[in-house]
């Protein structure tokens, strides 16, 4: 990892990896639930400002990700793509687990099981991932930006479900984990 960047167009760059995440972030809804993509709008001017800067780094990093190669051959490409996939695995888990649960229903099945907020952690393991597989640290201060402003809408969406689904949610939230673990008694 140097601390000037590469900045070089070329077929095998992290653009491959954004690819697919841009891919299900707009055809998922579209070929399952549509309602559930929105649900949930930001409540407060400073809820908007935050979800205001994720999309400008989402898009950020999508273009920076044209621009930087990935390390082929190299150690941080070895340890960057298992990271990466196994974000990108649970990312279509977890977003066919919500794309496929009734609108109406709380979405506890799959991977909700073990967290409140599997997509922010898979995500996280994705952005992980391709930071190291390209050995670039803009792209990890993207992910570092990136998973703030998830701790951020974490919150936000819990309040939004505790008031959607009441005592319900309030029981998954005993029994699952916020970001990881095992649920904590009775079925989820």
């Amino acid at each position: 990892m140097s601390l000037i960047p590469v900045f070089k167009i070329g077929l095998w760059n992290a653009w491959i990896f954004m690819l697919y995440s841009i891919l299900a972030l707009f055809i998922l809804p579209l070929l399952f639930n549509k309602e559930r993509f929105k649900a949930k709008e930001p409540y407060s001017k400073t809820e908007k400002k935050y979800w205001s800067i994720w999309v400008i780094i989402y898009f950020l990093t999508i273009l920076y990700s044209f621009f930087v190669p990935l390390q082929l051959g190299t150690i941080w490409f070895y340890i960057g793509l298992p990271i990466c996939l196994l974000g990108l695995i649970l990312y279509t888990i977890v977003s066919l687990n919500f794309v496929t649960t009734p609108f109406d229903e709380l979405v506890t099945k799959g991977l909700y099981r073990y967290s409140r907020h599997p997509i922010y952690l898979s995500l996280f393991l994705f952005f992980t991932g391709v930071s190291i597989a390209s050995a670039s640290w803009i792209f990890i201060l993207f992910t570092v930006i990136t998973m703030i402003l998830c701790r951020i809408f974490s919150i936000s969406e819990e309040e939004f479900c505790l008031e959607r689904y009441g005592d319900s949610y309030r029981r998954y939230m005993i029994r699952t984990p916020r970001w990881i673990g095992i649920p904590k008694s009775g079925e989820n």
